[in-house]
């Protein structure tokens, strides 16, 4: 059986994160939603998304396909369910379409011909970029159990203080010392080739993806997650770094979303609560304009490529696009769209050239070759979002 994931309705929902990737390749958890679906079927997944985006995630189709909705996270019951789906049945979550199977031939499809399968009341999905952290803590638990079933963790050195270490799973390679792991309120899993320094003091849930550092003396609350080669230290609560970036010094990063290749300049601090305890809006890509979140706690939302100076002061609920750098005192305002160079004081547009200069040297640094096709993503995105721009 071939599966395809695709990108589903929820997709501008999730912007800026969805400029760069498909839904499948957002990270909750220990792995991206790909790497979910791919460990649950034993089989590689391809992708529907946006044109710009399908020479770098493309589609494969066979002559008879099962097509999943990206947002979904796989979990023992749905992926039975799917696997089992036979010609024209499909999964729906009321009006939502969760999976369906289709044959290459098939032109048009009516699902008021199919039989229908209601998608099991335990599985987690995606709607807003809010989410990846809110339902962070239950997919890094999910996650765990799946990866860490029949398998024994390497033995934690007698210089890591531990609570509940039959909770605590550490993959091949990664170097702990001196530092104190709490599993009571989640499980903490530590990949493989990582590097745990002294002084840190962890609290799971929490996730260490493989080939990243914490720094010393890093403080870190669940549910967060931080994705592979990235370096992170100071305070993180509920926070999910996708990977490949950095916030390696003091400061506050909470209820937060940080894209790939990204850099947070020392004691850089974002704000996570309101000063009136007022509910936090963010702004709304569909509607171009701010919207309630029905949240109380919400930090900075922050696209691929964008970086900020050091001491940047990020106010409660901040979105930031794709290839920003904000530099400068005061607060910057709550939405920057991508391709935007400035702070507080005001904005102007980074061209591509200047913010492609920036994306080689960083794709250098990690032995990675920022290639043609990468530009021309970027670029589209550049176009797409001309319109968002005030300069």
């Amino acid at each position: 059986m071939n599966y395809i994931l695709f990108d589903g309705p929820n997709r501008n929902a999730l912007l800026p994160f969805t400029y760069t990737r498909p839904v499948a390749d957002l990270r909750m958890g220990i792995f991206t939603i790909r790497e979910k679906w791919e460990a649950y079927l034993g089989l590689t997944t391809t992708t529907i998304t946006e044109d710009y985006l399908s020479e770098k995630f493309p589609m494969v189709e066979f002559s008879d396909n099962i097509m999943i909705n990206a947002a979904y996270l796989p979990n023992l019951k749905l992926v039975e369910l799917i696997q089992n789906l036979g010609e024209n049945e499909a999964v729906f979550e009321g009006e939502q379409t969760v999976a369906f199977r289709v044959s290459e031939t098939q032109e048009t499809i009516d699902f008021s011909q199919f039989k229908i399968h209601r998608c099991p009341a335990s599985t987690i999905s995606i709607k807003n970029t809010w989410d990846i952290f809110e339902l962070n803590g239950a997919t890094i638990e999910a996650d765990f159990q799946f990866i860490t079933k029949g398998k024994t963790s390497e033995p934690i050195p007698k210089s890591v203080s531990t609570i509940h270490s039959e909770r605590i799973f550490i993959e091949a390679g990664a170097k702990l010392d001196h530092c104190v792991l709490n599993a009571t309120d989640g499980p903490i899993y530590i990949g493989e080739n990582t590097e745990i320094m002294e002084g840190s003091l962890i609290r799971g849930p929490f996730a260490l993806c493989e080939n990243s550092t914490l720094k010393m003396g890093s403080k870190i609350y669940g549910s967060t997650t931080i994705g592979p080669h990235s370096k992170v230290g100071g305070e993180v609560n509920n926070s999910v770094i996708f990977g490949y970036s950095n916030k390696a010094h003091d400061g506050f990063l909470g209820n937060s979303v940080i894209g790939e290749w990204c850099n947070l300049g020392a004691g850089t601090n974002t704000s996570n609560l309101k000063n009136n305890y007022a509910e936090v809006r963010l702004w709304d890509f569909e509607s171009e304009s701010f919207a309630k979140t029905g949240l109380q706690f919400c930090g900075l939302m922050m696209g691929d490529h964008s970086k900020c100076g050091i001491s940047t002061m990020f106010n409660t609920g901040t979105v930031v696009g794709v290839c920003v750098n904000v530099f400068g005192s005061g607060f910057p305002r709550n939405y920057i769209p991508s391709f935007s160079w400035g702070g507080s004081q005001g904005f102007s547009t980074y061209l591509t050239k200047k913010a492609f200069e920036v994306a080689k040297a960083v794709f250098r640094r990690r032995g990675l070759d920022f290639t043609e096709q990468e530009a021309r993503i970027l670029e589209s995105i550049f176009e797409d979002t001309k319109g968002l721009r005030t300069a």
